[in-house]
């Protein structure tokens, strides 16, 4: 078993590149950070209500925000603390900016576009029951999840992850996230701005998570804006689950509809351990 306070007793990190957590920061080079830190970002807030932008400012003006829908209260705090057990029975493996990870799905290598079905056993039992439940919106009754990953956040590693748009060779239109034990903030960012409304540098809009809420990104929060959590977000130990859909090339009609239907039969056995 890994608990989360032996867990940070390790020294070492999975940190790659550029990325950086508190243990390594010190010794790699602080210029590319430095430099984002000097950038003109004009800032706004989600409101999931009117699903509009809302500066932070008086200096804009609001704007609609599709592909963001927001579930508040998704699970409880009994099913919550029932799943973190259950998580924290597995192993946490090291991942990169401070995180931990646990992944339910295919070996992929995205830059080869070639999938293995590996030692993929399906998505874990508990998650069973929280897809039933998905499906009582409209909007995911036929979200069929391929593959799950749990990823870990503590500020004492000074967790987060970088801004990032997630595959779509592979990864289908919907982002499923369930956000735990902590509340958090998801930056959305987009580099080139929004000329059409005066907005040419970056802008960020924050998306605020509450614990045991869950969020899914489609449409243009899915392919046109980056996400991201930033390290101040992580002011708790935060755990999520994202659950990823196939694309359409996997789908009944696409190239390679078979092995989509033979990731789908083991997916959805939900017999699955990590990988």
């Amino acid at each position: 078993m890994m608990t989360p306070d032996n867990r940070d007793g390790v020294t070492s990190c999975a940190c790659k590149g550029i990325r950086r957590c508190l243990r390594c920061e010190d010794v790699k080079e602080k210029g590319i950070q430095e430099a984002n830190e000097l950038k003109i970002v004009h800032h706004f807030l989600y409101d999931p209500e009117t699903r509009l932008a809302v500066p932070k400012d008086a200096e804009a003006a609001s704007f609609p925000f599709p592909g963001v829908f927001l579930w508040e209260n998704f699970i409880s705090e009994e099913e919550e603390k029932n799943l973190i057990s259950a998580m924290d029975q597995d192993v946490w493996n090291e991942s990169q900016s401070g995180r931990r990870k646990q992944d339910f799905g295919p070996k992929v290598n995205f830059k080869k576009r070639k999938v293995r079905v590996g030692g993929f056993s399906g998505l874990p039992p508990l998650s069973q029951a929280l897809v039933l439940r998905m499906h009582q919106e409209p909007s995911l009754a036929d979200f069929q999840p391929v593959e799950q990953c749990n990823l870990d956040y503590h500020p004492q590693r000074g967790s987060a992850i970088d801004p990032h748009l997630d595959d779509s060779w592979l990864w289908g239109e919907r982002l499923v996230t369930i956000n735990m034990l902590s509340d958090t903030t998801l930056t959305m960012s987009l580099e080139q701005g929004l000329p059409q409304l005066g907005l040419t540098e970056e802008v960020s809009v924050a998306v605020r998570l509450p614990c045991r809420s869950l969020v899914v990104l489609y449409g243009e929060a899915r392919h046109r804006w980056k996400h991201a959590i930033h390290r101040h977000d992580v002011q708790e130990r935060r755990v999520c689950s994202t659950y990823r859909e196939l694309s359409a090339e996997f789908l009944p009609g696409g190239q390679q509809a078979e092995l989509g239907a033979q990731l789908l039969n083991i997916s959805l056995s939900f017999q699955g351990t990590p990988i």
